[in-house]
């Protein structure tokens, strides 16, 4: 039964990765992506910060035998709805503000990748522009946006805990799993927003401006879903 119990933890946090507000997020995210694979370390870098504060807030509130208030749960939540706005704004903001084409580049080791290049600015295509250094290290941004939307989740799935598990270890074990679970699923849902970005690549950059313009607006509208109805419907501000 406890093994059961553990598994449907896992499960039920593969599914919650794709719920519509993570999606938005991280197909955001996708769009400052050079390759396939810096879009799966964009989505485990958000599925790491999301079960970072939920294992924090889980354990705080299990252990201290506490529950989240609602207002702080609805505030919370706002502050996704405003992130998501912020984080497809800013999608927006850049195809305008930029020239951008995209080229299809063979390294000396094999890799073939694409890269967003822009010419704001330029009269002439110069090709030197287009040696370019790969960013390195660990996507911090990815990271923030999975720590906020680990928060705003929490109270949420401290209340499905109590009422599944009988003790706070096992409730413990049950947020772990469930973490690991949201930071696969995002990982395999990364693949999946990458591989259309990745080959629209070829010549196509109109399609792939296009696929740009919809998660752009996409995720602002997700993002002002969530601010009316927090904010509104549910009477945080009025």
């Amino acid at each position: 039964m406890t093994l059961t119990l553990l598994l449907l933890g896992f499960v039920i946090g593969m599914r919650h990765a794709v719920e519509t507000d993570h999606v938005a997020a991280v197909a955001s995210l996708a769009t400052h992506s050079n390759s396939v694979r810096d879009t799966i370390k964009q989505g485990a870098a958000w599925g790491l910060g999301h079960t970072l504060t939920l294992f924090l807030f889980g354990s705080v509130v299990l252990v201290l035998d506490l529950m989240m208030p609602e207002r702080m749960a609805q505030i919370l939540e706002f502050m996704v709805g405003l992130m998501l706005v912020g984080l497809g704004v800013d999608v927006l903001r850049r195809l305008v503000r930029d020239k951008i084409h995209f080229h299809v580049h063979h390294h000396d080791d094999g890799e073939v990748h694409f890269h967003a290049h822009s010419h704001n600015g330029q009269r002439q295509h110069d090709p030197e522009q287009h040696q370019h250094q790969h960013p390195k290290g660990f996507p911090i941004r990815a990271l923030v946006v999975g720590l906020v939307h680990g928060m705003a989740g929490s109270a949420a799935l401290i209340l499905l805990t109590l009422q599944t598990v009988a003790s706070p270890l096992l409730g413990l074990l049950y947020i772990a799993l469930f973490g690991v679970g949201s930071m696969l699923g995002m990982a395999i849902l990364s693949v999946i927003i990458a591989i259309p970005l990745r080959y629209s690549a070829h010549g196509m950059t109109w399609l792939h401006n296009g696929l740009q313009i919809v998660i752009g607006f996409v995720t602002v509208g997700v993002g002002a879903m969530l601010v009316y109805q927090i904010g509104w419907q549910e009477h945080l501000i009025f």
